[in-house]
């Protein structure tokens, strides 16, 4: 009966390779875990500034709906056109605001998950280095 040997798979190399992709692993789960908090904290901080700012936009419509329903004649739909164009010119600008307002924590929690990532590439370079370094010192003695 054949019996596996797994004198390589209990050496120290795999031993030490198993050990830098568990630990490149876990810190790139814990980094992706941050990102993703970031992301759905901005995208919950935008749907809320949107849907205030689309309740507010409603709210105001339908004043000056109720408003015009009570309008009779002519004149009273001259008085009532000035609100109107009042309340157009306030809905656009609370939306262009907000539209602004979300596009700036867009940007900026961009920013904070492009350091995040930046800091994954760097701490994972400085790993790579430092274990070829550590491979390295041997093989040098040896040559010497």
């Amino acid at each position: 009966m054949y019996q596996f040997d797994n004198t390589l798979f209990n050496s120290n190399a795999f031993s030490n390779a198993q050990a830098q992709f568990v630990s490149a692993t876990k810190q790139f789960a814990d980094v992706a875990g941050e990102i993703n908090r970031l992301a759905l904290e901005n995208a919950e901080q935008a749907f809320g500034l949107q849907l205030a700012t689309f309740e507010e936009n409603v709210a105001a419509s339908f004043a000056l709906l109720g408003e015009v329903s009570e309008v009779r004649d002519f004149d009273g739909f001259k008085a009532v056109w000035p609100k109107g164009v009042q309340v157009a010119r306030e809905t656009i600008e609370r939306s262009v605001s907000t539209g602004q307002e979300v596009f700036g924590r867009t940007v900026k929690t961009n920013e904070a998950i492009g350091q995040l990532a930046k800091g994954q590439l760097e701490a994972a370079t400085a790993q790579a280095k430092a274990e070829v370094e550590k491979a390295a010192k041997p093989a040098t003695k040896k040559a010497r």
